[in-house]
């Protein structure tokens, strides 16, 4: 586990008098202050203003560290909380992505509340909610574009360098512009907000030779603190379950912050993560025998040769302006740039073998450069005013975010050797050489948006959102031979909801939005598809318990597209080896949600979700089978013992999904069949203790009964496996 928020240390202060609220990265726990004691150096300045001036407050309010009562940005611009927002939201904090060793966005997706992720191979996944391919994300709340799957390492992405990871499900177009209804990921950076010096440092080891180390350093540069700097470095290297697997993860981060007066911050930042694998997979396992029979292959069965890397870098540099006017008015001015670069050897093995012989299975050697080049700015003026003797909300902005991305392939020399037995597969496959440099993508995206929303109070119990967004996008170049120039102009996105407060604890919520998605999807006679239109419906409960330190969300929604590419089982784009694509009319999406998340006790936190949904076209038929219709999400932490006890935090939790297939094609038989996973849970366990206020040790077991699933199945027809019992451990020191 590499991230930790080094401000949010426990402290220990000898009980002398009643407790104190303290504010702790984002989210807030209680503790007991002594009277006589110093101050923790981790309380801000308003807090110890607090404690002096009413040391012995009585009312002890309990506040989870799973949850936040932040203004959050990622679904409306209005800096709205959680039980504020009209549609569900989710927090991945820094304390769950910790106790649970959650060191890739992957693995918060996976763990995190109606989202679900699916590998391609070793390098690469998708993720997916309510029934949709997530492609909408954002970096401090400024949209940018990946690459569906993570073509340059975008779903490895270290959380080493992050804050928090925000979760909005459902239609998220005001503010991210043309995309799929599911959710949009928002990756809050950590960043530099410590006067004081400050940190933390990290070891661990896990399973199948897995080491890693982590440090995260803030420190003040001027004396009084108005200019601080924060770094944080990680290395990770090891190996896989996967025979001849493996991996070299290598993070850089730094960022400072400006106090130019009293009402302006300038931040600046820049990121790089090096992922440089080993005998990397492309593809999966054969489904099929020779005989039309399904295999069965050990979890550790590879496809990799020994040459193989999926290898890519990712740098971003980004800065932030921001101004506090006196009428509680703001202003933000934000810029991104990333760039993307990947360099592939791969090996892609096709085809069924002989059950008995292993014969039967053909190569495909690959090799490409790709490279990504972008840039994004948002800006918006946010701020309250008063109407009819009401005090109300509303933000303005413009997003523009250009996008160039250029893949070179090369052309393998000779005739490529047979697989031979696969049952007998080690890697050893000669890498052959490379001939002539290609040009088989060259495109230049743009996507600029306009949007406005605001928050009306029509009564004290009653909110009222109104926005929208109007939404260009530009596509223009070449894709594999193929001429690509699509775009669509000022399309507007509605957004309407409504919140109203049914009791001091429970709020009722609706929202509506519409749909608008460009596509490069290919039809079988290599004709693009029309781009997605559809709207969004959510209506909802969100309630809070026990002074709020626990929240909870009921959600149902609804959601209806037309034109949703769906494979084309048994049919190629025209002179590529990629699946053609078909336009589902249609394609509607319903399901309900349940969350809820945060303290029962204080020391008991809990995190536990529900998410159910049915996905079909016009013609009932199931639309996006791989992404799985049920899933349920629990993890829980103690860390309220007492006596020779007191240091120690247990927790654990179930991820439970239920069963999901992809159609496929027998290559003996020729009939569609449906490749199958069945319903299947995971078991995990953790335990830390604090040695001291600086040092604490942490266990995670993951997969505890060491159950066999898929990652994946149905992709081109192949399989591969998740991860089997896994155990790590860490040691921790804070300063």
């Amino acid at each position: 586990m590499r991230h930790h928020c080094p401000i949010a240390a426990s402290s220990r202060l000898k009980q002398r008098a009643t407790a104190v609220t303290l504010v702790l990265c984002g989210f807030h726990t209680t503790t007991a202050i002594a009277q006589e004691s110093t101050v923790a150096k981790d309380n801000t300045a308003a807090e110890v203003t607090a404690q002096k001036e009413n040391p012995a407050m009585e009312e002890v309010i309990v506040r989870g560290s799973y949850t936040t009562d932040d203004q959050l940005n990622s679904a409306t611009g209005l800096g709205l909380s959680i039980k504020e927002t009209p549609q569900s939201v989710s927090v991945m904090t820094f304390q769950r992505i910790e106790d649970q060793n959650l060191n890739s966005l992957t693995d918060v997706v996976l763990n995190a509340t109606g989202v679900s992720a699916k590998e391609l191979d070793s390098s690469r996944s998708t993720f997916a909610a309510r029934g949709f391919e997530i492609d909408n994300y954002q970096l401090d709340g400024v949209p940018i574009s990946w690459s569906p799957g993570g073509d340059a390492g975008e779903t490895q992405t270290d959380m080493a360098a992050y804050e928090r990871i925000e979760i909005v499900r459902g239609a998220t177009g005001l503010l991210t512009g043309a995309g799929n209804p599911s959710a949009s990921i928002n990756l809050v950076r950590k960043h530099a907000d410590s006067k004081e010096l400050t940190g933390v440092t990290s070891v661990g080891a896990s399973r199948w030779n897995n080491y890693e180390a982590m440090a995260d350093v803030s420190t003040p540069i001027t004396s009084d603190g108005s200019i601080r700097a924060r770094a944080v470095l990680s290395y990770a290297d090891g190996d896989s379950w996967t025979d001849l697997l493996g991996n070299t993860k290598k993070l850089a981060y730094g960022t400072m912050d400006a106090d130019l007066g009293v009402s302006t911050l300038f931040r600046v930042g820049a990121s790089y993560q090096d992922n440089d694998p080993t005998s990397s997979t492309w593809g999966g396992l054969p489904a099929w025998f020779s005989d039309g029979s399904r295999t069965d292959w050990p979890d550790s069965k590879t496809v990799g040769a020994d040459w193989t890397r999926w290898a890519s870098t990712s740098t971003t540099y980004f800065a932030t302006l921001r101004h506090e006017f006196l009428n509680k008015w703001s202003a933000s001015l934000d810029y991104n740039r990333a760039e993307n670069d990947a360099n592939l050897h791969l090996l892609y093995l096709s085809g069924a073998p002989d059950k008995a012989t292993g014969e039967g299975m053909s190569t495909s050697p690959y090799r490409s450069d790709t490279t990504r080049e972008q840039d994004s700015i948002g800006v918006n003026v946010s701020g309250s005013y008063a109407l009819l003797g009401r005090e109300h909300e509303a933000v303005v902005g413009y997003s523009w975010m250009d996008q160039n991305e250029k893949t070179h392939t090369f052309d393998p020399l000779g005739e490529s050797p047979g697989v031979g037995n696969f049952f007998d597969w080690d890697g050893s496959y000669p890498e052959p050489q490379w001939g002539d440099r290609n040009t088989d993508i060259e495109l230049d995206t743009e996507q600029t948006g306009f949007y406005a929303a605001t928050r009306v109070s029509l009564t004290d119990a009653l909110k009222l959102v109104l926005g929208g967004r109007l939404a260009s996008w530009e596509s223009k170049g070449q894709s594999y031979g193929a001429s690509v120039d699509y775009q669509d102009s000022n399309v507007f996105l509605p957004y309407v909801g409504a919140l109203y407060d049914i009791t001091e604890s429970t709020s009722a919520y609706l929202s509506y939005t519409e749909i608008f998605k460009p596509q490069n999807a290919l039809d079988r006679n290599g004709q693009q598809l029309d781009p997605i239109i559809g709207e969004s419906y959510e209506i909802g409960l969100k309630s809070g318990f026990f002074n709020d330190s626990l929240s909870t969300t009921v959600a149902v929604f609804h959601i209806k597209q037309d034109n949703l590419a769906q494979i084309d089982t048994g049919n190629f784009i025209p002179g590529t080896i990629f699946e053609a694509s078909r336009a589902a009319e249609g394609a509607t999406s319903e399901g309900f949600e349940l969350e809820a998340v945060g303290a029962i006790t204080e020391g008991w936190e809990i995190a536990a979700s529900y998410t159910q949904f049915k996905a079909q076209d016009a013609n009932n038929v199931n639309v996006n089978t791989s992404q799985p219709r049920k899933m349920f999400k629990l993890f829980t932490t103690y860390h309220a013992f007492t006596g020779i006890l007191s240091d120690l935090t247990i927790g654990g939790g179930i991820n439970w999904q239920g069963e999901n297939y992809t159609p496929a094609l027998n290559p003996t038989t020729g009939a569609e069949e449906n490749l199958v996973q069945d319903d299947y849970s995971l078991v995990n366990l953790m335990a830390r203790y604090d040695f001291s206020e600086q040092l604490s040790a942490q266990i995670n077991i993951n997969n505890l009964l060491d159950k066999t699933y898929y990652s994946q199945i149905g992709f081109y027809s192949q399989l591969a496996y998740g991860s089997p019992f896994d155990v790590s451990a860490e040691l921790r020191y804070r300063f």
